[in-house]
């Protein structure tokens, strides 16, 4: 690894422009290299770079290699590159040129070497060079939200924390930079971070003063101080003149309350009202030794709306060692009530149901009536037709039931009736959460109902989350384990299609895929039967080392600016509805043909994995070394990934050709490991099972095979799904699929809907077979 930093002293003066900016960096260099023959072979280089100096609008890096034999493919991400004999030239792309002071940008590129693969040892950005200075990794500063809003004349708080232990203390200084000056920072202004507390949570308390105006302000805030990659948020001032919807507001909304004792819960009113307004508690289906003790009905007024009142209930002690639960109806008239499940727990502290490490341990999986149906009035479908499958909530209507289809609750019922009738074993559950605004931002055929610049993120929270949550937390679904698969094709879009889809910019920023995830993650954790796996893509998405850290590094800022962190995710997900193949028996990253590695061959392009096992279980370890917990479970989806039927190699190749010997080894038959939709040829895979190797916690089958991935054609919808040219089986492919076919079946309708053909197809293919 070479690592260089110099500031370049005196050479403007007044303001600085991209042109003639003091420019400073760091250049970070590091290569991956492999032998695929004598005095020769290939490699992958990733670059830091990072502007020290003036803010710069535009970026150009140039380095020279140490040795003719060193070439550049060309095969790029992150910059435009181009080689002249041993200069390598990088120059930013349109989204990546503006570098703030401190800021840095990641790019990258594959070569090969001949003779030998010395690194470079100088570099220059805008035609300044960069020194030799190693500067250590900085902690970053991670936010609990990227905005919050202000009551004129109230407070509202934000947390902050250091994304790894800092070296020595760093102070960090909470500060306006632009906006409303009516928006000040309270407390927290100054926040003091050492080794030892680097990863708790400190409170930064935003003030909006009070005004005659009636508009309500923004301002831009930052958290930042030397030796700390600093952050932003914005902060709106609400103004108390604005109309407010009027709403009973309960905090929280699930309690547990020890046998003998009590607990409680908080409501107040969202706005002022025009009279007295009272706020009943009473008790609904459930455990009767749970009860409301005091704060039964409460009175607002204009005086006191915004004032949380208690709530108490309490737990009779008993003799019995089950502990119930009870849903709790808070109303008042003309509102809309809300709902508080309360659990009892033994006086030993011990509540059940108890959240468990694996989901899936010993228990049955629920069997979706809906597919069931379907799968079994193919021919031969009766043998798969009893598989837990996946319920897939893909639009706000699908809470509620559409189409004939049903809803979320009507599923929950459905798993409680299943659950009785298979005796003591837990009944597991699997929900797919994927609504988010600009939704699977680089393929059309999955695009979603919500945009992001039509106040979606409010909408996801509010029409989508918000229910779920509420029905997921009765307590008439408290003995189930509800297994919930957060937002397929989301955060991997932010590693790898920022330089290619519009969509995808915007959702990197505020209310975003970040956002959302969350959001959601704060929800559904909160609810102690629920089990949150966030989805991470597949090997042939993120598996090559340009791809890998990056995505790990963006898992973890997410998921650490949760309420609860890192622990508010039991595990990852990886293939969700894709095809690549949970093990290739006959070939592993590691094999060599006639001197070349597998991964110079077309099909592996470079990649670091061939099949997901392998990807998962590394994926995992990256993880966990990151921030994440230990018993963090990974889930592969096989439903489709079986690839058996006559296609199947049944041993590796004899080839000495490499391209040769991995096409006529691989299990997985695709044309390209880029395509996507409705593959012809694909098999259902291993059936579900859980614990099938050391951390992971199930194969599962998440798609439920012959549902489509999207339609061959433009068919008019009102789902928000596009036709995308990856599911035309006439289509010549793009640069993400090397300008293949894309391997699609004809006919096919829209994503979601019953696609007869490529069930029959896949049940034909399965393997392990079906009988």
């Amino acid at each position: 690894m070479t690592a260089a930093s110099i500031a370049a002293l005196g050479l403007v003066a007044g303001q600085s422009t991209a042109a003639n900016a003091a420019v400073a960096c760091d250049v970070t260099y590091t290569a991956n290299s492999w032998t695929s023959g004598q005095n020769q072979g290939g490699f992958t280089a990733n670059i830091t770079l990072k502007n020290t100096g003036d803010p710069l609008s535009s970026w150009s890096l140039a380095f020279d290699f140490p040795t003719t034999g060193q070439q550049y493919t060309p095969s790029g991400w992150g910059a435009n590159w181009s080689q002249s004999g041993t200069r390598v030239t990088a120059t930013n792309m349109p989204y990546n040129g503006d570098l703030a002071t401190g800021a840095s940008v990641s790019i990258g590129f594959n070569g090969t070497w001949t003779g030998s693969n010395p690194e470079p040892t100088s570099f220059t950005v805008n035609g300044t060079p960069c020194g030799d200075t190693q500067t250590p990794a900085e902690p970053s500063v991670i936010l609990s939200a990227s905005s919050v809003a202000v009551e004129e004349g109230g407070t509202a708080s934000i947390t902050a924390r250091l994304s790894e232990e800092p070296s020595s203390a760093i102070t960090l200084t909470t500060a306006r930079t632009s906006g409303d000056t009516d928006l000040t920072v309270e407390t927290g202004a100054t926040l003091s971070f050492t080794p030892s507390n680097w990863d708790t949570p400190q409170t930064i308390t935003l003030a909006a003063a009070q005004d005659d105006d009636d508009e309500a302000g923004t301002a831009t805030f930052s958290v930042a101080g030397n030796g700390v990659t600093g952050a932003t948020f914005t902060a709106t001032e609400v103004d108390d003149d604005a109309t407010v919807e009027q709403a009973i507001i309960v905090t929280p909304t699930s309690v547990t309350v020890p046998e003998g004792s009590t607990g409680t819960f908080t409501a107040r009113l969202a706005a002022e009202p025009s009279s007295d307004v009272t706020v009943t508690t009473t008790a609904g289906s459930g455990d009767s030794d749970l009860t409301v003790s005091s704060g039964g009905s409460l009175t607002f007024t204009a005086s006191n709306w915004n004032t949380p009142q208690t709530v108490t209930l309490a737990a009779a002690q008993d003799s019995d060692s089950v502990n119930g639960s009870r849903t709790f109806t808070v109303a008042a008239d003309g509102l809309t009530p809300r709902t508080v499940t309360a659990t009892e727990a033994d006086d030993d502290g011990v509540s059940t149901p108890t959240h468990v490490e694996n989901p899936y341990e010993d228990a049955t999986g629920y069997v979706n009536p809906d597919w069931s149906s379907k799968a079994a009035n193919e021919p031969g479908g009766s043998a798969v037709a009893n598989i837990s499958t996946a319920v897939w909530l893909d639009r706000i209507a699908a809470i509620e039931g559409a189409g004939g289809a049903m809803g979320l609750r009507a599923h929950l019922d459905e798993a409680v009736r299943q659950d009785a009738a298979n005796g003591s074993a837990p009944l597991t559950i699997q929900i797919v959460i994927y609504n988010l605004p600009n939704r699977d931002c680089s393929a059309l055929a999955s695009n979603g109902e919500l945009r992001i610049s039509e106040n979606g993120f409010n909408r996801y929270k509010s029409e989508y989350i918000d229910p779920i949550a509420e029905i997921l937390s009765d307590s008439a679904y408290s003995n189930l384990r509800i297994v919930t698969i957060i937002e397929p094709d989301s955060l991997p879009n932010l590693v790898t299609n920022l330089d290619r889809f519009a969509d995808c910019r915007e959702a990197n920023g505020t209310g975003g895929y970040r956002d959302g995830i969350r959001y959601a993650l704060d929800q559904l954790h909160a609810i102690p039967n629920v089990y949150t796996y966030l989805d991470a893509a597949h090997h042939a998405w993120l598996g090559w080392d340009s791809n890998f850290q990056p995505a790990v590094n963006l898992f973890y800022e997410t998921v650490a600016g949760t309420a609860d962190g890192v622990d508010s995710v039991d595990g990852f997900i990886v293939n969700t509805a894709n095809y690549s193949a949970t093990v290739e028996p006959h070939f592993t990253i590691n094999t060599t043909v006639n001197g070349q590695s597998v991964r110079q061959s077309k099909w592996v392009d470079w990649n670091y994995y061939v099949d997901e096992q392998s990807f998962a279980s590394d994926l995992r370890s990256a993880l966990i070394s990151k921030g994440f917990r230990s018993g963090l479970g990974m889930l592969i989806d096989t439903s489709r990934n079986g690839w058996g039927g006559s296609d199947r190699p049944t041993g590796p190749s004899s080839s000495n050709q490499v391209d040769e010997f991995v096409d006529q080894s691989r299990i997985d038959r695709r044309i390209h490991a880029g395509n996507w939709c409705n593959q012809s040829g694909a098999g259902m895979g291993e059936r579900p099972t859980a614990s099938p190797a050391p951390g992971f916690d199930a194969y599962v089958w998440i798609k439920p095979p012959g549902e489509s991935d999207g339609s061959s054609e433009e068919i008019d919808n009102d789902e928000g799904k596009r036709f995308d040219r990856m599911c035309d089986p006439t289509y010549e492919g793009n640069e993400l699929n090397g300008y293949n076919l894309t391997g699609a079946l004809p006919n096919a309708p829209i994503s979601g809907q019953w696609f007869s053909a490529q069930f029959r197809e896949l049940l034909a293919n399965a393997y392990p077979p079906i009988n």
